[in-house]
């Protein structure tokens, strides 16, 4: 009897790490491996150890694709890294050219985010949504939108860049160069700089909760002192959960999604988070839009990236 069984490998490529990891065709990951980016800084040395992972992990089984999430701009049509966040020296760099020779199957490329959306979509908290907009909230706002059950990429595979939605001109300057980006304004970053800067002038317990774990301030400490009613905590998380929802708004009438999941670090916040969001962002879409959409928190958790990238070939 013939195997019909369609294996697929699925990396999730980092500034410091290579994941990659071998899925069956129902999704479930069989074997996996991890390795660190360093001393090979240059793209043929990363890809060529990529390259080396798929064949390890691959245990001798025929595959039918390589799914591949990248950081950075990424041209999926072409399989081309136009510019790689935290990897040096990537500039244009033909990954799906490159690995499909080597490796004589298809090979995926996507933008990390995009893989993460899909995932999300086809085996997370998207699940059996039709239109879906996933935001990360984290160091900087990542999103990927999947309209009628497809990956929206674009003309130029940048489709989804909902961080860099300007949302106050006149706000302060981003990395991209413009300002009042939202990410600006609604990111993990964002949030643990406005405690900062108010604390400048008020007592707080989030220096206390940071510094009892020998850690940096961060959004993560924030949230927990909103929790302890801590004054400068409050209005910090008051602020924030505005200008998420203010994005999010944004994006339901843009989009006219049926989900929206949210994921990143700011997003284990819970219950000190979603249930304000949500009132927040019903307060700032339009009366014909409530009642469409959910917004709930991420299914999947440190495998999101390979699970995308994998379902790049088994799609939902």
């Amino acid at each position: 009897m013939q195997n019909t069984e369609q294996y697929v490998v699925g990396i999730d490529l980092g500034g410091t790490k290579i994941a990659a990891a071998l899925f069956d065709s129902k999704g479930e990951i069989l074997n996996r491996e991890r390795m660190e980016t360093a001393n090979a800084r240059t793209a043929e040395e990363v890809v060529q150890r990529m390259i080396d992972m798929v064949r390890s992990v691959s245990l001798g089984h025929p595959l039918s694709g390589v799914g591949l999430a990248s950081p950075g701009a990424v041209n999926s049509k072409e399989g081309i890294v136009l510019h790689g966040t935290n990897l040096p020296e990537w500039e244009n760099v033909p990954l799906k050219k490159w690995m499909g020779e080597a490796l004589g199957v298809e090979v995926q490329v996507v933008n990390d985010a995009n893989a993460a959306a899909w995932g999300e979509y086809v085996r997370g908290a998207g699940k059996r949504s039709e239109n879906m907009v996933y935001v990360t909230f984290s160091t900087g706002i990542g999103a990927g939108i999947v309209l009628d059950g497809k990956l929206l990429l674009g003309t130029t595979s940048f489709a989804g860049e909902l961080g860099h939605n300007i949302i106050e001109p006149n706000g302060p300057e981003c990395i991209c160069g413009n300002k009042g980006c939202w990410e600006m304004f609604a990111s993990g970053t964002a949030i643990r700089n406005s405690a900062l800067e108010l604390m400048r002038s008020r007592p707080s317990a989030i220096a206390e909760l940071a510094a009892a774990r020998n850690e940096a301030i961060s959004s993560k400490h924030v949230f927990e002192a909103c929790m302890q009613e801590d004054a400068v905590a409050v209005e910090v998380v008051d602020h924030a959960v505005y200008y998420m929802a203010l994005g999010l708004a944004n994006a339901v009438h843009t989009f006219n999604p049926d989900r929206i999941v949210i994921g990143g670090g700011v997003s284990k916040a819970g219950d000190q988070l979603f249930p304000a969001l949500r009132a927040q962002t019903e307060k700032l879409v339009m009366k014909p839009y409530l009642g469409t959409y959910t917004i709930v928190p991420a299914g999947l958790q440190d495998d999101v990236g390979l699970i995308g990238a994998a379902a790049l070939f088994h799609g939902s």
